[in-house]
């Protein structure tokens, strides 16, 4: 019987710090003198996050109980099933936000992708530890690997939320190169992403991307073939994004794009988001201007506030202090996980552990990102901070597995 002390308290204290910063900055959000501008259903959004937080806790536990030799016995059945809730998202479910990603249980909604997250990272795990490497010469079983990301990718995309199949896409990188996976082409999989990034700013910024990354390719895996291939393909993205801007996009989609670059393109409209973001966090200044003062919090010039843009409540009301304390704590918590998992010796914990990180980080990275005007808005929710239940509970539920991982190591590390 492990003895609890060995138990991983400090991600356990990463989160609950999370979740009370949450709590504070949804309460200021709904409940403060913004109130009586909102109706009642977001009102009652901060009773609803509390509610969440408590079965999140009752599950946590509950996760501890479980042999984690379970999660990979039942990885591909969970898989399944999330296939088929995705399925019937797109025939029944709801449209929230332009995204019809919900599905309505009587008063419950549950968010299929949310779901799918969990499932795809134990499914993917499980094929691609059972193959123990993944290398240039046996990429076949990288290509499958691929394919169960892209599968649940391809159906948030038809739900028209294309934040969430970011986070999908972010897995096919990270899984594989944990997985054995070169270096280059590692990075060859990612160049694009850093391409279209700098080319929606200047094309030519991302024409020096291309060549750039096609250079460190070759410097790295010293192979022609995958070099040209990343040239060609850095031309094509770059293309590509061109076309898109001024053939394929709708007007609002190439506005929200020009409110990035400029949000004083059109500072009423696409622009507006950008604006009120920047100037709710940088008039927060160094310690904020206090709980339940925050001028554009309070007055309503900044939509979503308590799930998308939590990050400026947080900066207007609290200010560096209190933005560098989130940071600083998603830091810590990356910095535990990473260190889970290389402390564990059996390869699938340590794929899922490293894999639910990234899932974190990237919300992360683009929801602070969106907020400081760093990268367009996208629309995804701060692990743990913004308000919603079927992401609470999925993000604690991935780190609840994690930490069973992690608490059962030693007895974890005989199977297979």
């Amino acid at each position: 019987m492990n003895n609890i002390r060995e138990f991983s308290w400090s991600v356990i204290f990463a989160w609950g710090v999370l979740f009370t910063i949450g709590i504070i900055a949804i309460y200021s959000a709904t409940q403060g003198p913004v109130s009586q501008f909102l109706p009642e259903y977001i009102q009652n959004n901060f009773y609803k996050q509390i509610v969440w937080i408590l079965v999140s806790i009752v599950l946590l536990v509950a996760v501890q109980l479980i042999s984690p030799r379970s999660f990979i016995q039942v990885s591909y059945l969970l898989y399944g099933i999330g296939i088929i809730l995705m399925l019937l998202t797109l025939a029944f479910g709801t449209e929230v936000n332009g995204a019809k990603s919900w599905l309505r249980f009587g008063p419950f909604n549950l968010q299929s992708s949310e779901f799918m997250k969990i499932a795809t990272i134990l499914a993917t795990a499980n094929y691609l530890t059972s193959r123990r490497d993944i290398s240039a010469e046996n990429a076949r079983y990288a290509l499958i690997a691929v394919l169960i990301i892209m599968l649940p990718t391809f159906l948030v995309l038809l739900q028209n939320d294309l934040g969430t199949a970011l986070i999908f896409l972010a897995l096919i990188p990270v899984m594989l190169f944990w997985s054995g996976l070169p270096y280059g082409v590692s990075l060859f999989i990612i160049s694009p992403a850093i391409i279209v990034y700098l080319s929606v700013i200047e094309w030519y910024y991302g024409l020096i991307a291309a060549v750039v990354l096609t250079c460190l390719i070759f410097f790295i895996q010293r192979r022609i073939w995958l070099s040209i291939t990343s040239l060609i393909t850095g031309l094509l993205t770059v293309s590509g994004v061109q076309l898109a801007l001024t053939q394929l996009l709708k007007p609002h989609q190439i506005a929200r794009i020009a409110a990035f670059t400029n949000p004083a393109y059109d500072p009423t409209g696409a622009g507006w988001n950008v604006i009120q973001a920047k100037t709710a966090i940088g008039s927060g200044g160094l310690t904020g201007k206090g709980f339940l003062e925050g001028t554009q919090i309070q007055l309503k010039f900044l939509p979503e506030q308590y799930t998308d843009f939590i990050f400026c409540v947080i900066g207007e009301e609290f200010g560096f202090v209190g933005a560098a304390i989130v940071i600083l704590t998603f830091l810590f918590l990356f910095i535990r996980m990473l260190n889970m998992a290389g402390n564990h010796k059996h390869p699938f914990a340590q794929l899922v552990t490293v894999s639910v990180a990234s899932v974190f980080f990237v919300h992360f990275f683009i929801n602070v990102g969106s907020a400081s005007a760093l990268l367009p808005v996208i629309g995804l929710p701060l692990p743990f901070v913004s308000y919603g239940g079927s992401a609470f509970i999925t993000n604690t539920l991935m780190l609840a597995i994690c930490l069973n991982m992690d608490f059962y190591k030693r007895e974890f590390s005989i199977y297979r």
